[in-house]
């Protein structure tokens, strides 16, 4: 992961799903429930996915909770080989605190390596840029963890390329901590930080773990043309972030997507997965299902082999 030396799966398994639906207190519980995530961490590990992504708020740490129960039933050697990644800034309840100050993170840590059971937290992010924060408080904090063995390496979520090229040389003037890595939305159909965070990985030896690789569910080819979301899809429940897609150039992009899925006979899906896959400067992949069956699309994007010119045609559908 960057420069860190520490090494994850080429995919991660995103546990923002599990007894919530991200960091949303309104959702908790409506999200994937304790014994069903159990068995996506089995099956995630038998699928070869060793790296778990996780934040504290998410499902208001019933998350990690439930990573915490499962690595507890795991022996020595399994355990070993499980890279965590957890995740600091959203409140916790309605009402409380959040942010990067300080203080909150080193509760927030040690809240966190209670709820998963574990001294050491291999991988930890900033979820998002605080603004109220001055980087060189959150960097400092952020060093006093990795320095106490506390945390392996940070990593920045959800970061512009001005913020996280602000924090690499603030943490170089300061002599801090870096981040080695950022986590951002990136998709066939949200390619923007290749333009402006990618220079910055090539630059500074950065890893790059994209979330929403199939973008909410739009790149599954499950919202068409002319039709009301299905019940239950995330069209339903946190529209927000994606409601910019329901615009006919976006309608026209995923049905030429699809048609180059069934040439090849494979999923929609699985081909969107592929794509960033191939992409050279992405480090792995952070998929969020929330049943086992989301996890087909991963092992056959797994077996997809893409040219450079293939790869770079597929984006340029959506571009």
């Amino acid at each position: 992961m960057g420069r860190s030396g520490i090494a994850v799966s080429r995919v991660v398994l995103g546990c923002g799903n599990f007894g919530g639906i991200g960091s949303a207190p309104a959702l908790v519980d409506r999200g994937t429930p304790k014994d069903e995530a159990l068995r996506l961490l089995d099956a995630a590990l038998d699928l070869g996915i060793t790296t778990l992504d996780t934040a504290d708020a998410y499902g208001l740490g019933r998350s990690e909770e439930y990573i915490g129960e499962w690595l507890r039933t795991k022996p020595p050697a399994v355990r070993d080989r499980i890279v965590v990644a957890t995740k600091t800034y959203n409140p916790m309840a309605d009402g409380a605190d959040h942010g990067l100050g300080a203080a909150r993170i080193h509760r927030q840590v040690e809240a966190s390596r209670r709820r998963l059971g574990v001294e050491h937290i291999p991988l930890y992010l900033a979820h998002e840029f605080d603004p109220d924060v001055p980087q060189e408080e959150t960097l400092g904090a952020f060093d006093e963890l990795v320095r106490a063995g506390t945390v392996g390496a940070v990593g920045a979520s959800n970061f512009t390329a001005e913020q996280l090229a602000e924090a690499i040389e603030l943490a170089e003037l300061e002599r801090l901590t870096r981040y080695q890595w950022v986590q951002n939305r990136l998709s066939l159909l949200e390619q923007a930080d290749r333009e402006t965070v990618f220079p910055l990985c090539h630059e500074h030896g950065l890893g790059y773990t994209p979330f929403s690789p199939l973008a909410g569910g739009w790149l599954t080819g499950k919202y068409r043309r002319g039709e009301p979301p299905p019940a239950g899809s995330r069209m339903t429940l946190r529209p927000e972030g994606s409601e910019h897609y329901r615009v006919e150039e976006t309608f026209d992009a995923l049905e030429a997507f699809e048609r180059e899925a069934q040439g090849r006979g494979v999923s929609m899906a699985a081909l969107a997965l592929a794509w960033l896959l191939h992409v050279p400067e992405v480090t792995a992949v952070v998929v969020g299902p929330s049943r086992l069956e989301h996890l087909a699309p991963v092992r056959e994007a797994l077996a997809i082999e893409l040219t450079d010119d293939e790869r770079d045609a597929l984006g340029r559908m959506f571009r």
